[in-house]
């Protein structure tokens, strides 16, 4: 904890200062952000960090492999789905951001098999969500692991775009015009930033 305190008293130092009418303005009036962001639960991915966000701005979704389950309304715990209906129909964004990445160790335990000690949640959240994007990686058939697993973690993000056409509060809202969505996928390796194109292909931000 000493390492995480230390960062603590490193933000009260050089960043409250800076920051304390945004936080007292946020205090006061509510948050309403740019965004909804679902990206991966990967300490190497900060959403925030790679938008260059300010507080308030993202409402930001984070799980193992950035994936949007089915909509699903029932009695069991569904924390992605909480999120997205808070974030949708009470904050009101007005775009949700599916945002994958490069080396997932979800995707790759669902391409390559599941490590010891990750069978009790893990394995049932991928292959009960993304078993669809390793059907259609699979079809094609890379001859490079690593070519697979780029494939399939963009695969991931087109699919949790379409289970988010399944919850009725989202695609009405797409269809009225008040909400959109978008793909990207960021490259811890290099930096960059991809986003889904109408073709279904990801171009870099230029």
């Amino acid at each position: 904890m000493k390492a995480l305190f230390d960062g603590y008293r490193r933000f009260r130092a050089e960043v409250w200062p800076e920051r304390r009418r945004l936080f007292q303005d946020l205090a006061r009036d509510g948050q309403s952000p740019r965004a909804l962001v679902i990206a991966c639960s990967d300490s190497r991915v900060d959403p925030g960090m790679v938008f260059n966000a300010a507080p308030g701005e993202l409402f930001i979704v984070r799980n193992v492999a950035n994936l949007v389950p089915p909509y699903e309304p029932d009695r069991s715990y569904h924390g992605t789905s909480a999120a997205l209906e808070f974030g949708v129909c009470v904050l009101k964004v007005p775009r949700v951001i599916v945002l994958g990445h490069a080396m997932c160790g979800g995707v790759q335990a669902l391409l390559r098999g599941f490590p010891p000690g990750a069978q009790d949640f893990v394995e049932p959240w991928m292959t009960g969500i993304a078993a669809e994007a390793r059907r259609r990686t699979l079809a094609c058939a890379p001859a490079d692991p690593d070519a697979a697993q780029a494939q399939c973690e963009l695969e991931t993000v087109k699919l949790s775009l379409r289970n988010l056409m399944t919850f009725p509060w989202i695609s009405t809202r797409v269809a009225e015009g008040s909400l959109s969505l978008h793909g990207g996928s960021f490259d811890i390796r290099t930096g960059v930033l991809s986003y889904l194109t109408e073709d279904g292909s990801f171009t870099a931000v230029a």
